[in-house]
């Protein structure tokens, strides 16, 4: 099938062309490893379900793609939280340079800390930090995606991320280093 534009698969695929619907797959299906593929799997057999139902509202397909995915990976983290899984290349990070494995352990530690606390963030701000740091998106792709303006996206990144500076800075087991918001653009940071 040639390269067609959204607008041109959607028409196809609402019409049951199922090689349109498939274009559409390919082109936004994410990840490698087993989980994400077979999330990735269940938003498109969940979309293939309800094309037909799909409404063109002015926003991109891929906001109606996501809306479905935070659904999916919403149930996927509740019911995979009561496991601890662990991929085996994550398991284990070869060293930099001169890196000491007790150093790579403390970044390892630190970032498990880390995650442990945005896992306790409300579903909205845990979703605001996976398409800004995970999907790299900007804040008017992310507003419509989660049905909100640029401007209400900016404060809820910066109230979320004074919530985790509050988290850190009360944490009394050094688990944290100092600079850990170091790396973030200052005037999204601040």
């Amino acid at each position: 099938m040639p390269e067609l534009r959204d607008d041109q698969a959607l028409a196809l695929a609402t019409q049951g062309d199922k090689q349109a619907f498939g274009a559409l797959y390919d082109k936004y299906r994410t990840g490698s490893n087993q989980d994400a593929e077979d999330l990735t799997s269940r938003v498109f057999f969940r979309a293939m379900r309800h094309i037909t139902n799909y409404t063109d509202r002015g926003v991109p397909f891929s906001a109606w793609l996501y809306r479905i995915a935070h659904n999916l990976v919403a149930n996927w983290h509740r019911d995979s939280s009561r496991r601890q899984e662990v991929e085996l290349e994550d398991g284990y990070r070869a060293s930099k340079g001169d890196e000491y494995p007790e150093i790579a352990l403390e970044e390892s530690e630190e970032q498990n800390a880390l995650l442990n606390l945005i896992r306790k963030l409300p579903e909205e701000r845990q979703q605001l930090l996976i398409l800004k740091f995970v999907e790299h998106m900007s804040n008017a792709d992310i507003g419509q995606i989660m049905d909100r303006t640029e401007g209400a996206i900016k404060s809820l990144y910066h109230r979320t991320l004074l919530s985790l500076r509050e988290e850190i800075s009360s944490d009394r087991s050094e688990q944290f280093s100092p600079d850990l918001f170091s790396g973030l653009p200052a005037e999204e940071a601040e």
